[in-house]
This record gives structure tokens, C-alpha cells and sequence, in this order.
């Protein structure tokens, strides 16, 4: 088990269609979430820690989820 930082940028008009599937993927994994507002460009972005067992495929169904966005990660421990 890890302990994951995800990094998720993505524009702001289409983030509640995104938000929904993202938390169907995540859901019961996550330890402390962060929702920021757009920048002057329109993008928004949103910080999630979550205990997960395998980060690399859980990055990369993110990433087919996030079209136009970009998700970004760092394992923070191994538990």
C-alpha cells in the first residue's frame, strides 16, 4: 500500500463532468483533497492524497479519464 499525491490540472467549464467519473475511480481511497480555482487561463486544479495499492495503473486510467487535462503524481510513503 502507498500513500499517493495526485496533481490533477484540467479546465475549469468541463470539471464537473471529470470530478464525477474521477471520484467513481478513487472512491474510499481518498485521505485529504484540495479543489483550487481557475487561473487566468482557465484552468483549475485539484490535490489528492489517496492510500492506493497500484499507483501506476490507477495513473493511468486517470489519464484517459483527464483528456484535457494533466495528471501528475508522487508516492509520498509505503505503508
Amino acid at each position: 500500500m502507498q500513500i499517493v499525491e495526485l496533481n490533477i490540472k484540467l479546465p475549469y467549464e468541463g470539471r464537473g463532468k471529470i470530478l464525477g467519473r474521477l471520484y467513481d475511480k478513487v472512491r474510499g481511497r481518498i485521505r485529504d483533497i484540495h479543489f483550487f480555482p481557475p487561473d487566468a487561463e482557465g484552468m483549475s486544479e485539484i490535490k489528492m492524497e489517496l492510500a492506493e495499492d497500484n499507483a501506476s495503473r490507477l495513473l493511468s486510467e486517470l489519464k484517459k479519464i483527464v483528456r484535457n487535462g494533466k495528471v501528475t503524481f508522487k508516492v509520498l510513503s509505503d505503508v
